[in-house]
């Protein structure tokens, strides 16, 4: 989010949604006419300060003479010597104050930190903006992330570092190589699981920002197994499938190892072997050693 650090009037705006920035661009301004009397104000009050310094400094060298040749006594002395420092520490602190308020002047102008993109505009010319509020928001071009939610059966199987892959929805049949680059230590306290950032090793002009990915590790052919989400049940908080023996057509649950899940189904990591069948329709009905039927149309595992 970007955000002006002073508040004021929006005078102008030189981006709009999608425009490429690079770092140090303009993006937006303020009315910066009271900033700018601010701003002289304490300059003229710096130099003022500044004048009365150098004054009290030539006074102090007279007097100091004056002291040497007995003319003045050393109480008088030590209170010119005490004036001429307070005269100093005013005019030090004015010339920060003028400092502070040429500061100011500038914050009137929203410039962009680093090149990308603008995803979003918060704010219109006219408008009154605080100090912080987000008036637009820039997205960093050349470093792009996939943002996964890992669940916490899947923390031990990733190390920052590891490589994945990474598939979006928009180009199902391309496969991306990324590196896990960040994974939060503390779960969401909604959902319960772990934010990890995926970054794209070597994105195309295909990788749009906002687009769906799916993320996966490398991992045995086993483990590339997969059911619909519907053949799934639970007997004891352990995941279960019904096996059909195609022979006799009856049915024999079986506790299977989940993955992740990817659209509508879920991987299995141990539990079943290629080519086996599974119920996928109206397993919380059936009980061990139940004949079943198959549909017209059927789809191995």
């Amino acid at each position: 989010d970007l955000a002006f650090r002073v508040g004021g009037r929006i005078t102008a705006r030189r981006a709009e949604v999608g425009s490429r920035v690079v770092a140090g661009q303009l993006i937006a301004t303020l009315d910066p006419q009271d900033y700018a009397l601010a701003a002289s104000a304490a300059n003229s009050q710096r130099m003022a300060a500044d004048a009365e310094a150098r004054l009290a400094q030539q006074d102090l060298a007279r007097f100091t003479q004056l002291r040497e040749q007995n003319f003045i006594s050393q109480a008088e002395l030590d209170r010119r010597t005490s004036t001429t420092k307070t005269t100093l520490a005013r005019a030090q602190q004015l010339r920060a104050e003028a400092t502070r308020q040429a500061n100011q002047r500038a914050y009137t102008r929203l410039s962009a930190p680093y090149a990308g993109i603008i995803t979003r505009i918060n704010a219109e010319p006219g408008e009154v903006v605080a100090a912080g509020q987000a008036v637009a928001q820039l997205a960093r071009t050349g470093e792009l992330d996939a943002v996964i939610n890992v669940p916490e059966n899947e923390l031990a199987k990733l190390k920052i570092g590891q490589a994945l892959a990474i598939r979006l929805w928009a180009s199902p049949g391309k496969t991306y190589a990324g590196t896990l680059r960040e994974l939060s230590p503390v779960a969401d306290p909604a959902t319960r699981t772990y934010v990890a950032r995926v970054a794209f090793t070597h994105p195309d002009p295909e990788v749009k920002l906002g687009m769906t990915a799916t993320v996966s590790r490398n991992t045995t052919a086993s483990a590339s197994l997969s059911v619909a989400q519907t053949a799934l049940f639970r007997v004891d908080g352990q995941p279960q499938v019904w096996v059909v023996n195609p022979a006799t057509k009856k049915v024999a649950p079986r506790t299977v190892r989940l993955g992740g899940l990817v659209g509508e189904r879920a991987t299995v990591t141990a539990g079943l072997a290629s080519g086996e069948w599974v119920v996928t329709a109206g397993v919380h009905k059936l009980a061990p050693g139940q004949e079943v039927k198959f549909l017209t149309t059927v789809s191995r595992l």
